[in-house]
């Protein structure tokens, strides 16, 4: 059984950067796809970023892949989102995930395990 527990959500503003750390604990982190999602109110948990077991393979929405970046230490069992030029409509609450199954995919149900999640708001 995998733990993940996320950090570094909060308020800022538009064109502001912030970093979301996820740790993991109870499990071999490197059998792990590593990802992101995202639920805003009333809407459904949408895919932001994953990253393959080795971190050379990040995969990105749409809508964030030139403002965000994910990375993963394999030594320290994190995984990490940073979130830059944040806008209005990024506000959500931010969900680290682990997948067993090889692939990255924007599939909710393909993954295993999901942190509490962490609140990200941006607002002027």
């Amino acid at each position: 059984q995998v733990q993940l527990v996320e950090s570094g959500g909060g308020l800022v503003q538009p064109g502001d950067s912030l970093r979301l750390s996820c740790e993991a604990s109870g499990g071999t982190f490197s059998r792990y796809i590593m990802g992101w999602f995202r639920q805003a109110p009333g809407k459904e948990r949408e895919f932001v970023a994953a990253i393959s077991y080795s971190g050379g393979t990040p995969f990105y929405a749409d809508g964030v892949k030139d403002r965000f970046t994910i990375f993963r230490d394999n030594t320290k069992n994190t995984v990490t989102l940073q979130m830059n030029s944040l806008k209005v409509e990024d506000t959500a609450v931010y969900y680290c995930t682990a997948g067993e199954r090889p692939g990255l995919t924007v599939v909710p149900g393909s993954y295993d395990y999901w942190g509490q999640g962490t609140q990200v708001t941006v607002s002027s």
